[in-house]
């Protein structure tokens, strides 16, 4: 029986570079008021966002994310052809094959690098982090490009009260590459299926192509509704603000860090009360610094996270070698958490 050869990669994995792509047309909740019965305020209050992004036509998932990906590329130092593996994380890319992943490879100009999309909602970015780091430590890959990308406002109804104001487009990239010492922590992560109907399409593909037009949601005018995410806000509320604290004091035991000790927070922007409860329940020191990206990108799912590291290092509210704690949740129920070290 031959003996397999054991691969041999780096001894740990880091971010190299960040970058980030938000679309040029800016939303002010008036935009969204025309459609619901609310208030500016109460969309405010309830969320924090004052104006989202949304795509055009020319702004592809695939066009953001190439953006993205070249400013990260060029912040990590590196070569397209340098990058081995392309992962992107996507709820808004709506061709079921081939991924948008391969693209994206060709696009930047990738020596045939690996490439494929994951599906993990909100926490999309930490787990296609968590895939990064083992292939470049397993040895597959020097370098691995990680995307999350959206263009939620295809899947928003605007008539619906609940999430019309949340989700914004945008794309945000980093390059992982190899490390000397730690600097991407244990990865907490997880599921809860039991909880799936909470976040959802309002409408399976294959029932708004071909199903009953009766049974189908109409828009006010009689048209047959595109498919769209709904949730049930409460019960997303209190799992993202109990359970997923616990999650995220649970990375930074695994990483070995103290709450005292964390210089950063980057937590999915999902909702600002969600953010203001989770850091109290947490009991981060004023010193952290708290990414509130949300406030004028709105959710922008997978994207979340990386848009909002690169904003933070761009502004100067973070720095290059600060310690932040990111956490991803949403539909699924899912959700990844783990401590890093900023490009």
């Amino acid at each position: 029986m031959a003996k397999i050869k054991a691969s041999k990669g780096a001894p740990y994995a880091r971010i190299i570079g960040v970058g980030g792509y938000r679309p040029t047309r800016v939303v002010p909740n008036e935009v969204i008021l025309e459609r619901i019965d609310s208030s500016d305020e109460w969309i405010r209050s309830r969320s924090g966002i004052t104006t989202r992004h949304w795509a055009n036509d020319e702004e592809t998932v695939a066009a953001m994310s190439v953006e993205a990906s070249g400013k990260a590329i060029a912040d990590a130092g590196i070569s397209a052809e340098q990058i081995g593996a392309v992962i992107v994380s996507t709820v808004s890319h709506f061709k079921q094959t081939p991924a948008v992943a391969t693209e994206i490879a060709d696009k930047l100009g990738t020596a045939k690098a690996a490439a494929f999309d994951i599906s993990a909602g909100c926490a999309g970015f930490g787990y296609g982090l968590t895939l990064a780091k083992g292939l470049i430590v397993e040895g597959s890959a020097e370098y691995v490009l990680v995307i999350g990308v959206e263009r939620l406002s295809d899947l928003t109804d605007l008539e619906d009260r609940a999430t019309a104001f949340l989700f914004g487009d945008g794309a945000g990239a980093v390059v992982v590459g190899p490390s000397q010492e730690p600097a991407i922590g244990p990865t907490v992560w997880g599921s809860e299926g039991d909880k799936s109907e909470t976040i959802k399409q309002t409408v399976a593909w294959n029932e708004w192509r071909v199903g009953d037009v009766s049974q189908l949601p109409l828009d006010r005018d009689g048209n047959v509704k595109f498919p769209a995410i709904t949730q049930e806000g409460q019960a997303v509320f209190r799992w993202a603000v109990f359970e997923m604290a616990k999650v995220a004091q649970q990375a930074l035991d695994a990483a070995g860090v103290d709450p005292a000790d964390l210089d950063v927070f980057i937590p999915h922007q999902a909702n600002e009360r969600i953010i203001d409860s989770m850091v109290k329940t947490l009991k981060l020191p004023e010193s952290v610094t708290v990414a509130r990206d949300v406030r004028t990108t709105g959710n922008t799912s997978a994207a979340s996270i990386p848009l909002a590291m690169e904003r933070l290092l761009a502004t100067g509210e973070a720095r290059s070698g600060d310690t932040a704690l990111v956490i991803g949740f949403g539909a699924g129920l899912v959700y990844a958490a783990t401590v890093v070290t900023l490009p």
